[in-house]
């Protein structure tokens, strides 16, 4: 898990999250899928640093902190190199990916080494790929590794939704005869 939605689960782990984005309504929800991702023997990563800013900008003042260490009045913006690492090792290995999302503020130079980090990885991965969402689609399509992914949806929830095996407005409609 990386980019905004990774500071749910890192509130829910105790740790200081500053200023970064929260969705406070999904703490609970958030220790429940890590609680079931263990049960199951399921590996659950969460970024262990960050790229944090002083505010939501392009040119603000950043540095790089431990993730149960992030200062009040600072947001993280992108994961940091250690997770970069431990995030592309974990995809070498893996034989299918699942991307939704970037892992920071990619369209910004200063906060989208992480996302350049783990788009290569997958691109050189040999993996199955799914690449959901229109963030990180551009971002794939932008580093040129579009070509390398097995797919490419714009359509980042409805594609997670299609994996859970829910149904979609679009294809029932398609599929209804009457």
């Amino acid at each position: 898990i990386g980019g905004g939605m990774a500071y749910t689960f890192m509130k829910y782990l105790g740790h200081s999250i500053g200023d970064s984005l929260l969705e406070a309504d999904w703490i609970e929800k958030a220790g429940e899928m890590m609680k079931s991702a263990e049960e199951k023997g399921v590996k659950f990563l969460i970024p262990v640093d960050n790229k944090v800013g002083k505010e939501y900008d392009e040119n603000t003042e950043s540095m790089v902190v431990n993730s149960d260490e992030i200062p009040d009045g600072w947001m993280g913006l992108d994961i940091g190199p250690k997770t970069e690492v431990m995030f592309a090792d974990a995809i070498k290995g893996a034989g299918t990916v699942i991307w939704n999302g970037p892992m920071g503020v990619s369209e910004w130079d200063n906060f989208a080494s992480g996302t350049i980090t783990v788009a290569k990885a997958v691109a050189e991965s040999g993996a199955i790929s799914v690449i959901g969402g229109g963030d990180s689609v551009a971002a794939v399509t932008k580093l040129g590794f579009a070509d390398k992914m097995s797919h490419i949806s714009t359509g980042g929830g409805a594609s997670l939704e299609f994996l859970e095996g829910k149904d979609l407005p679009g294809i029932c409609a398609l599929a209804d005869k009457d």
